[in-house]
């Protein structure tokens, strides 16, 4: 009976085997396999992480001679130029960013909105008056 089977079926009488519910067949070898198996892709995702590094660190000597032939700078050094700028004291300065004025001096924005309202109700008729200042 298990010659007809095994003709019936094709060689595909392990995964038969299994679902049936008989026992699976052990591969003395199959741990070392595995561990090879794995070991096989941590090598090959070193070797495409460092052909990329090598890409990488090419394309950014030719973004370095680009920069020195035109004069042009990393986004790094224009911000670090730019916060090095507002720390700078302004001594003597009449216009300054206006990021560099400190909280808490100069004019308030709130009050100046205020002013605005003020202003336009000035303008309007005396029973649209009321009814904005309720």
């Amino acid at each position: 009976m298990d010659f007809v089977m095994k003709q019936a079926l094709g060689g595909a009488t392990k995964d038969m085997g299994k679902m049936l519910g008989g026992e699976e067949e052990k591969d003395p070898d199959a741990q070392k396999k595995e561990e090879e198996r794995q070991e096989a892709l941590r090598q090959q995702e070193e070797e495409r992480k460092a052909k990329y590094a090598k890409m990488e660190a090419e394309r950014e000597k030719i973004r370095q001679q680009i920069r020195d032939k035109y004069g042009l700078k990393k986004k790094e050094e224009k911000e670090a130029e730019e916060k090095a700028a507002l720390e700078q004291p302004c001594e003597g300065s009449l216009t300054r960013p206006k990021k560099a004025i400190p909280a808490g001096c100069g004019d308030d924005d709130e009050e100046e909105e205020e002013s605005i309202l003020d202003t336009v109700l000035k303008y309007l008729p005396g029973p649209l008056q009321d009814m904005f200042k309720k």
